[in-house]
């Protein structure tokens, strides 16, 4: 039985990219990589759509988020850490581990934080040094305001916003220097269909002055080091030679794309899922702004998700993600990122109405299906 990888990270990669990475390795202190990785240089720039540096790291998502905090912030400064779902929470472990002092907008789960009560922390707390937030909070589905945030911190000079876009960047506009976000984290395993061991960051102007007098401890995430190499075309460290190669191709094939048709594609295969469980009678977990990197779905009562997301992996090689602390066993995610496209989201659609149906659900059969088939009809 083949696998179909719907999860949102990591995702199905595309032939070409597989290829390119299964060349035979090379080494990193060469000018055929230092030509790879000066390709990637410009196509991450485009991408970020930014004059400013975007650095690669050798790790997960999580590595440059803390490489966000190490590199801006010092022991003692407090900061403001949006806490929305699982990796909303993460930026609070990040920052208490390195002796931040963290006040909480805490949102519930579904919901999209609200800006006016960031500007309000920010109005009454004169000591909070960052904003850290999610653009897309995957553990949940929602979507914050990060245009809006942006435009309450860029006019405070003692204020950075530092996002997550690891499902967000090359999922819908995060044009970071147009934002102004001051740092920008993203990972190899989401919407950059690759898979995991890369992640990226780019720092503004205003984010090098936080630079200048930060106390945390770094060494390998040392992102001044990584501007002294990146302008070498070179890394400080052993990069993962593959997966660069890989990156340059991916890199390749979203400039012939198209960053408006790629979140174009991302929005349409968003509302064509969302449509189709809404016409299976599935409620939304969202209840604010949906992200278009995945749909989050809870599973009927008297089914739960553990069936649904069982019988899609054990009869049709489909593989979903479930939810997680108090969503677990209640929604199922599955993704629009990565190597997938209208008839791999039919395809899905269509197999959670035979689970469904065998799980003995009520309604009308093949609804989701046209559903989601006229949508994606002229995509």
């Amino acid at each position: 039985m083949k696998t179909y990888l719907f999860t949102p990270g990591p995702v199905s990669v595309p032939e070409e990219v597989l290829l390119q990475m299964a060349k035979p390795i090379i080494h990193h202190r060469t000018k055929e990589f230092e030509n790879i990785f000066s390709e990637v240089r410009d196509g991450l720039k485009y991408v970020y759509e930014t004059e400013k540096e975007v650095f690669i790291l050798a790790a997960s998502g999580t590595g440059a988020m803390e490489g966000a905090v190490v590199n801006t912030l010092s022991r003692g400064d407090k900061v403001l850490v949006v806490n929305g779902g699982k990796f909303g929470e993460r930026w609070g472990k990040i920052s208490r581990n390195y002796g931040l002092e963290v006040i909480e907008e805490k949102v519930e789960w579904g919901y999209s934080a609200d800006p006016t009560k960031i500007e309000d922390h920010l109005n009454r707390d004169k000591d909070i040094k960052a904003v850290l937030m999610q653009a897309s909070e995957t553990s949940t589905g929602v979507m914050h305001p990060t245009k809006e945030i942006s435009e309450i911190t860029k006019k405070r000079d003692d204020v950075i916003l530092i996002v997550d876009g690891i499902t967000g960047v090359c999922v819908f506009p995060l044009p970071f220097d147009e934002y102004g976000i001051d740092v920008l984290v993203a990972g190899s395993q989401k919407a950059f269909m690759l898979p995991p061991g890369l992640s990226f960051a780019a720092m503004s102007d205003k984010a090098w002055k936080f630079y200048e007098k930060s106390d945390l401890p770094k060494f390998y995430f040392d992102f001044k080091s990584c501007l002294k190499n990146a302008e070498k075309n070179t890394t400080a460290f052993t990069p993962a030679v593959s997966l660069i190669i890989g990156l340059a191709q991916v890199l390749r094939n979203f400039r012939n794309e198209g960053l408006e048709n790629i979140y174009n594609r991302h929005d349409k295969l968003a509302l064509a899922t969302r449509e189709a469980m809404k016409a299976i009678g599935l409620e939304g977990f969202v209840k604010g702004t949906p992200s278009t990197a995945l749909n989050v779905t809870y599973a009927p009562e008297h089914i739960g998700a553990k069936k649904i997301i069982s019988g899609l992996s054990d009869d049709f090689g489909i593989i979903v993600a479930g939810g997680q602390d108090h969503a677990k066993g209640k929604i199922f995610r599955m993704s629009h990122i990565g190597y997938i496209d209208r008839a791999d989201t039919i395809g899905v659609i269509s197999a959670i109405e035979s689970v469904l149906k065998n799980l003995g659900h009520e309604f009308e059969f093949g609804a989701g299906t046209r559903t989601a088939s006229e949508i994606l009809r002229n995509m």
